[in-house]
């Protein structure tokens, strides 16, 4: 199994929060956070405030690591571990890029139907401001098979 780093950053308010829907390439047609990649070389705060302004326009200035979460896809040799950042002050407008259409949503409208099945299991964590760690196995793009996740301490993310 190798593991390939990515970010995932989700903008947000007082009531609402900033999802985008995935126009190309792996998630196409979800909503879901703003991330990707880290690159060689790259810290991964820096890799997530790179991928919000890249998909989103959005300048992140102040933010916090929340959760790490791994992904496992049955037939995939490749671990994608996730480090999910919430976006609380940030510049700019969100606009639509060629990899995302963002779009405000008041919390309690979630659109998790349109969303990574995971979504529904760790985002109430997220909502709450809470640290947790996370672990998915997929059997195909659409089902769960096994799923851990625990609340942590900020520092032992």
């Amino acid at each position: 199994m190798t593991k390939k780093l990515l970010t995932l950053c989700i903008p947000y308010t007082e009531n609402r929060i900033l999802l985008g829907m995935k126009k190309r390439g792996f998630g196409e047609g979800r909503w879901n956070g703003f991330g990707g990649k880290v690159e060689a070389g790259e810290a991964i705060e820096e890799a997530a405030k790179r991928e919000l302004f890249e998909e989103a326009g959005l300048l992140a200035q102040k933010f916090e690591k929340r959760a790490v979460i791994e992904f496992e896809f049955d037939g995939d040799p490749e671990i994608r571990e996730v480090h999910v950042f919430g976006v609380f002050d940030f510049g700019g407008e969100a606009v639509e890029t060629e990899e995302m259409r963002p779009q405000w949503f008041l919390k309690e409208e979630i659109p998790f139907d349109g969303m990574w099945p995971d979504d529904k299991y760790w985002f109430p964590l997220f909502l709450q401001g809470k640290c947790f760690r996370g672990k998915f196995l997929f059997a195909d793009l659409n089902t769960i098979r096994e799923h851990a996740i625990s609340e942590v301490d900020g520092g032992a993310i």
